[in-house]
């Protein structure tokens, strides 16, 4: 679909002046969609929740299972397609292809990594605008990563704008640096005020059952969240700490804390529904990840809005630039469980250290990481693509 000059002028009319047919329409090509839980699935719900109001939106992703429905969460039409199998962790959707090629988006907007999506969009030809959302890299699927780089620098190369989430993962992805001229930097937002209200009889039941002195950790139990090291830095931690989580390591986590005789202080939690509580109940958050698999580790915005302290580690991607050194918390090196036990203890015996950290944190998130912040500049990005069509 070539975009005329008369629709340039109409899309970068003000929205209230459109018709609701005359509004930007966007395409979102995501891997899945919640309730599928993930960070590019949370990202991809919160986006489109604050970009409804502006946008026509419509969402492709892939479906578990192979059935294909087309639904409307919460005003936003979502269709999950059906997935015939997995190849390296990548659903494979026949459908998909057909899907933009029939679209009338104006704009495509891909989130990486999906190569799915990426080779839907190349097959079905659509002549709209490209932008992605580069999330990381594909870091441990060497099987997919290496064949399936020529098709990637293609589609990069066709993309008006590449969103890139922090200017550490810029500079430090081997791909992104390729394509630097077409980044732009804008960093996840969360619904800040939706962590301001915790249940108190739950926090205060928290508090009891683990405190005076609680060490949280939230994620999924996968490799890259080095766990392990953090559930070693307890033997040298007085305190309680809590894992908010579900994944296939869990048995290996609990035989961890067994051989390093904490299972008394650690506890596993897979079936938490509402993590807010929780948050308000620490007095540490740790994300201690250790592969650049972590891009940008979003539950450390929500702890910070909570006013809870962090320490994390010094990946080169975006996990320090949400929450800096000394400023919203302690970083230390990845995979140092001395390290971590240090910064934990530090911030444990030193209540007011905690609360200057746990207020600048809360400061910086309402200021930088707000989640009406990314969608106005995801809004301005859009603009300036479409305005790119009078050139």
């Amino acid at each position: 679909m070539v975009i005329t000059e008369e629709r340039v002028d109409l899309l970068l009319a003000k929205p209230s002046t459109l018709s609701d047919q005359n509004r930007l329409r966007v395409l979102h090509l995501g891997k899945f969609y919640p309730p599928h839980l993930g960070g590019m699935e949370t990202h991809l719900e919160a986006l489109c929740g604050e970009l409804k109001q502006t946008v026509n939106l419509e969402v492709v992703v892939a479906n578990s299972e192979r059935e294909t429905i087309d639904e409307t969460i919460d005003g936003v039409k979502v269709a999950r397609l059906g997935s015939l199998l997995n190849f390296a962790a990548a659903p494979v959707c026949p459908q998909m292809a057909r899907r933009v090629r029939e679209s009338a988006a104006d704009i495509v907007h891909i989130h990486w990594p999906n190569p799915t999506a990426v080779l839907a969009f190349l097959a079905s030809h659509h002549s709209g605008k490209l932008v992605f959302t580069y999330h990381s890299d594909i870091v441990r699927q060497k099987l997919l990563r290496k064949p399936f780089w020529p098709v990637l620098r293609h589609a990069l190369s066709r993309a008006d704008a590449i969103i890139v989430t922090s200017p550490n993962y810029m500079r430090a992805s081997p791909v992104l640096r390729k394509f630097q001229e077409r980044c732009r930097v804008i960093p996840f937002g969360i619904p800040v005020e939706e962590f301001n209200r915790p249940n108190e009889i739950e926090v205060s039941g928290i508090c009891k059952q683990y405190g005076p002195r609680i060490v949280l950790t939230v994620g999924r139990l996968v490799y890259y969240k080095g766990f392990e090291y953090l559930i070693r830095a307890m033997k040298s931690v007085e305190g309680h700490l809590l894992i908010v989580g579900s994944g296939p390591l869990r048995e290996a986590l609990r035989r961890e804390a067994r051989d390093c005789g904490v299972t008394e202080r650690v506890s596993i939690l897979s079936d938490v529904t509402d993590v807010v509580p929780y948050y308000h109940a620490a007095d540490v958050f740790v994300l201690p990840s250790v592969a650049r698999s972590e891009a940008f580790g979003i539950v450390q915005l929500e702890a910070m809005a909570c006013g809870v302290p962090i320490v994390n580690t010094n990946l080169d991607s975006g996990v320090p630039f949400v929450s800096p050194d000394k400023v919203s918390g302690l970083t230390v090196p990845p995979a140092d469980s001395e390290s971590l036990s240090q910064a934990i203890n530090t911030l444990l015996n030193n209540p007011s250290l905690r609360a200057r950290l746990g207020r600048a944190g809360q400061a910086r998130v309402r200021s930088e990481f707000n989640l009406s912040l990314m969608a106005e500049r995801t809004l301005e990005l859009y603009k300036e693509v479409i305005n790119s069509s009078r050139r």
